[in-house]
């Protein structure tokens, strides 16, 4: 049976759009609870976005109706969508939740709460969702998102139903670049290669000359330890860079939200102007966006550091004489020579130090400190 179009950008994920049209139009093994779970990049909230399309839809995701187009772009009445950029989400959006859950669908066939980043609420927030999840309304469905069943606290994950997705094949990445996004196909392919089949990433190289460049002086760092002054100065330029990225990723965000906030509480009204308090939703406003600029930063640091692991990953390639594409390839001649004046034991070494640095940052390490201990430990190997 061929899917339904509300499946056409989930990418590369052929067995679980099967299942997931098949509940969609049969009903059969329809359960009131959906763990998605996947690698950064492998599209599950793409995915449980298009499963609750499909549930809303009366042609059970036809892609051209107005229910399953406001469903996709997250402004369907009867679907509330949980997405966080910042490092946590707390236990009053979990209490709001429920409270939504509680409710009966407005206009759609269910009233679907859809939680994108699970993996990031806090004990209390997922203490607080575990009797709603346990015992939902009858037309209320739950779609959770995370990496792993692991980042999702056992008494959820016991109560929902496992999806499980793949990173993306290369080439299904490129072609969706080239259906949906009108790349051409030679950068559509290198997007999809440099990405390591991370959808997102791909196509943010893929259109942004900025990013292209960003990861371009990231992949120089290994050429450049030459002593430790150079290990401070590439950790310093590495957390810099990340940094500015974030910046330019939510600064037009946040002018927006905090105009938009003293707008709805009267700036520039005539009359008395702000009610009393105002002050402090603006503050508190304003630390929400702090949060978020910190969780940007750190997102785009751990992409820089994939980036120079997938680097060290092509040197063991060519150590190792395995018979395996480059992810690197344009920078064939770097990896060939940092191969060959090392071994594949530094290598290995150099991998790790990299993986402890993503390690240490989500531990909430100071960037700096711990991309600085980094450097110095690729230039020892």
């Amino acid at each position: 049976m061929t899917p339904q179009p509300v499946w056409a950008d989930v990418v590369g994920q052929e067995h679980v759009v099967a299942a997931l049209d098949a509940v969609a139009t049969t009903g059969v093994g329809m359960t009131h609870a959906w763990l998605f779970t996947g690698p950064p990049g492998s599209g599950r909230s793409t995915a449980a976005r298009a499963f609750a399309a499909a549930l809303q839809c009366g042609l059970h995701g036809c892609g051209s109706c107005d229910v399953c187009h406001t469903t996709l772009t997250g402004t369907h009445a009867d679907l509330h969508v949980v997405g966080t950029r910042a490092l946590s989400i707390g236990v009053d959006t979990a209490r709001d939740l429920v409270q939504r859950g509680a409710r009966f669908p407005a206009t759609g066939r269910w009233q679907v709460l859809l939680i994108e980043d699970a993996d990031r609420l806090t004990e209390p927030a997922a203490n607080a969702l575990l009797k709603a999840i346990e015992e939902p309304t009858p037309r209320t469905v739950w779609l959770l998102c995370a990496p792993s069943l692991e980042d999702v606290i056992p008494t959820i994950r016991s109560r929902c139903r496992h999806v499980l997705l793949r990173t993306p094949p290369i080439d299904a990445v490129a072609d969706v670049l080239m259906r949906r996004d009108g790349i051409p196909a030679a950068m559509a392919a290198f997007a999809a290669r440099a990405s390591q089949g991370h959808i997102g990433r791909a196509r943010r190289l893929a259109t942004d000359e900025q990013a292209r460049l960003r990861r371009h002086a990231v992949l120089e760092v290994p050429l450049a330890l030459s002593g430790l002054g150079s290990c401070i100065a590439a950790a310093a330029a590495l957390v810099e860079a990340a940094t500015d990225e974030a910046k330019d990723a939510t600064t037009a965000t946040d002018a927006r939200e905090t105009d938009e906030l003293a707008r709805a509480l009267g700036a520039g009204s005539t009359g008395r102007g702000m009610p009393a308090g105002s002050a402090a939703a603006l503050k508190d406003l304003e630390r929400q966006q702090k949060r978020r600029a910190t969780r940007t930063q750190r997102d785009f640091l751990d992409r820089a550091l994939l980036d120079l692991a997938s680097f060290y990953r092509d040197v063991l390639v060519v150590q190792s004489r395995a018979d395996v594409d480059l992810v690197n390839e344009e920078l064939r001649p770097a990896v060939t020579k940092v191969a060959s004046s090392s071994v594949s034991e530094q290598t290995l070494r150099r991998i790790q130090a990299i993986l402890a640095a993503r390690d240490a940052v989500d531990a909430n390490v100071a960037p700096l400190l711990a991309v600085e201990a980094m450097t110095v430990a690729l230039r020892a190997g």
